[in-house]
């Protein structure tokens, strides 16, 4: 049968691979169903053989909107790292007495219902914070950030909800402190507006958070933390979009510390990016990662990491023996491995990326040459 004008094709033997690829991404229902659909009528036999066919798609549903919402997400594996580390920042910047401003470019809702349909239909945070709650013997710094979650709004009868980077920031921030929140979708805005209207030091922008990085630093204060913590919708894209603002920042604030959430699905999508960062004009890039599953596949989220651009000198100190925990608690059916390491330092070369994992990294190099070992799960360190 002929291609209809203008139609998008897919070898029949591509089509399993096409689908994989765009479930494991965020896309609109209507993308998946129309080429699910269309992929089974491709596969139908001809005079009882099953013959290859090409997949055609007369029209291709626009995707114009973000499908992506967090309330199906919230306190999981890789929110218990993005708020460990989130505090960890918080708590450095703080160690000075001036003022300084948070900024968050994709602020979401603030605040999500554990008991809601969204987190009841994934379950995700029984894998997360939920975990985390009664644990004993954990690090300081995870006793302090598990303090602020059990002790908002909701949560005196135990663990009801959970609280997003913009609440768990307005509970810390001191009376002169100030956060600037860009949350670009109207629903989630709202919402977030909501729950912060009573606070002054509060600011909610409906606006796309890349552009609004261009007018909000420097901010007055001088001093701040920027967190970039976006859907990843398209990955590819969303990194280029990341790489693009940061280049941006640094040469209008280079003293700004600027934090970014990333996805760990397939280890070579992430290297680009994280090579991108060693040459930046940034004077230090410190990353922390939390793997439970392989880095091996797309098909799900196998772990997540946080890159701090001009991190705190002792950052990796305060984040060692949280993510040495972390790692312990939040292991599912594979030991959970952990990594961190600077990407970058002022006056030193910068290393390569390691593509491997801790665990094969170490079966990878022997120690006999010289190479990195690794102590448990955690980084790799020279003997």
């Amino acid at each position: 049968m002929p291609a209809p004008e203008g139609a998008a094709s897919v070898r029949d033997g591509e089509v399993c691979g096409a689908l994989a690829q765009l479930r494991c991404c965020v896309v609109l229902p209507q993308l998946w169903s129309c080429i699910h659909q269309a992929s089974r009528q491709s596969r139908k036999p001809c005079n009882g053989k099953q013959t290859p066919a090409r997949l055609y798609l007369a029209t291709l549903p626009a995707v114009t909107a973000m499908n992506y919402r967090h309330a199906y997400h919230a306190g999981n594996f890789a929110d218990v790292l993005k708020h460990t580390v989130l505090l960890a920042l918080i708590e450095a910047m703080q160690a000075k007495p001036t003022p300084f401003c948070y900024i968050d470019t994709h602020a979401g809702s603030g605040s999500y219902a554990l008991d809601g349909f969204e987190a009841k239909k994934t379950g995700e945070h029984k894998d997360g914070i939920t975990r985390l709650h009664p644990a004993e013997k954990v690090p300081p710094l995870l006793q302090r950030w598990r303090s602020l979650i059990l002790s908002g709004e909701g949560n005196e009868q135990g663990l009801k909800h959970y609280p997003g980077s913009p609440l768990q920031v307005a509970r810390l921030l001191r009376p002169d402190d100030s956060a600037q929140l860009c949350e670009l979708h109207t629903d989630e805005a709202t919402k977030l507006r909501e729950l912060l209207h009573r606070d002054p030091r509060m600011h909610v922008h409906q606006r796309d958070g890349y552009e609004a990085l261009k007018a909000l630093v420097p901010p007055k204060e001088k001093r701040g933390l920027v967190l970039i913590d976006p859907p990843y919708e398209a990955q590819e894209a969303e990194y280029k979009q990341i790489e693009k603002a940061l280049k941006e920042a640094l040469l209008r604030w280079p003293t700004g510390v600027y934090a970014v959430w990333y996805p760990i699905k397939l280890r070579s999508q992430v290297q680009p990016f994280l090579r991108g960062l060693q040459r930046s004009s940034a004077k230090r890039v410190l990353r922390a990662e939390l793997l439970v599953h392989p880095d091996d596949s797309p098909l799900r989220l196998n772990g997540s990491g946080m890159v701090i651009l001009n991190a705190p000198w002792n950052l990796d100190d305060v984040l060692r023996e949280p993510l040495r925990a972390l790692a312990s608690l939040l292991s599912q059916e594979r030991p959970a491995e952990w990594k961190l390491d600077w990407l970058l330092q002022e006056g030193a070369e910068p290393p390569a990326p390691s593509p491997l994992p801790p665990s094969r990294l170490a079966a990878a190099r022997s120690p006999l040459r010289g190479g990195p070992v690794v102590r448990g799960a955690g980084p790799t360190r020279k003997r």
